[in-house]
């Protein structure tokens, strides 16, 4: 197959990331080296994926392999079709796959247990179990040699088992998805907004915050502020939250319409 996404040599770096989709509508999360790359998530169709990856200069065939970490459409939509067009393994819990709409589930799955590290290339990624309202829902770390980087959305409630691996990442996706007094006087239903601030729900702002001054580590370089609600939450709103930890690490925005910049982790 012609590589129609060819990208020239770049400058050499440890680790590129990059929020290709966040929020309700879809999410997809990259992780690449100089040869080889992931995705966390493909919440938005394949071709979307690929085209937006295109945009940022990300060569779609670099990807190995999708892991996902839960059954809900904006985060699994788009697995049939990433795995049609670029021929790729996706990585699932059987949970997952049987919770999941039969027309979402990708050919021949390949299922990974929470307490499995798995390897992809020279990869090695950690499922992270944590609270949220699915079936079995997980987080990922991924390792490349001695770098770290975390995607870790959808968590009602940060547990022991999310903050000991947030504690080891130089790079991080971390939900910001709402803040308190928009929710709670926001326009949704009251037993919505009861499940979106459980422990099965997603994180606040002000639980962000509290996760990133506590159980970060010095080498942290960069967190984006994911998963933010449209209805709930504004970015002005989730940055000026984390305003007084700029000078520990970088703090940057995802969107929900098109790809954040790559960044870059040396």
């Amino acid at each position: 197959m012609k590589n129609c996404y060819f990208r020239p040599p770049n400058k050499k770096f440890m680790l590129e990331i990059c929020a290709i989709a966040s929020g309700s509508n879809g999410n997809c999360y990259y992780i690449g080296n100089n040869e080889d790359a992931i995705l966390v998530d493909a919440g938005i169709s394949g071709k979307q994926i690929i085209n937006r990856m295109t945009e940022m200069d990300l060569d779609p065939l670099k990807i190995k392999a999708v892991f996902i970490t839960h059954e809900h459409g904006d985060h699994m939509r788009g697995a049939r079709g990433v795995n049609k067009k670029l021929h790729v393994p996706i990585y699932l819990t059987a949970k997952t796959y049987n919770g999941a709409y039969k027309n979402m589930r990708p050919d021949s799955p390949r299922f990974f247990t929470p307490n499995e590290i798995i390897e992809v290339g020279d990869f090695t990624i950690h499922p992270v179990l944590k609270k949220h309202d699915a079936s079995e829902p997980c987080s990922f770390r991924v390792q490349y040699k001695n770098k770290n980087v975390g995607v870790f959305t959808d968590i009602g409630e940060a547990c022991d088992n999310v903050k000991n691996h947030i504690e080891k990442c130089d790079g991080l996706f971390l939900e910001s998805n709402y803040d308190e007094k928009m929710l709670w006087e926001g326009r949704y239903p009251h037993f919505l907004k009861e499940r979106v601030a459980s422990e099965l729900g997603h994180l606040s702002n002000d639980q962000t915050f509290d996760l990133l001054e506590k159980h970060t580590n010095g080498n942290l370089q960069c967190v984006f502020l994911s998963h933010i609600s449209k209805d709930n939450n504004m970015h002005e709103k989730a940055m000026k939250r984390m305003e007084s930890l700029n000078e520990r690490f970088e703090v940057k925005l995802t969107s929900r319409f098109e790809a954040t910049e790559v960044y870059k982790l040396q």
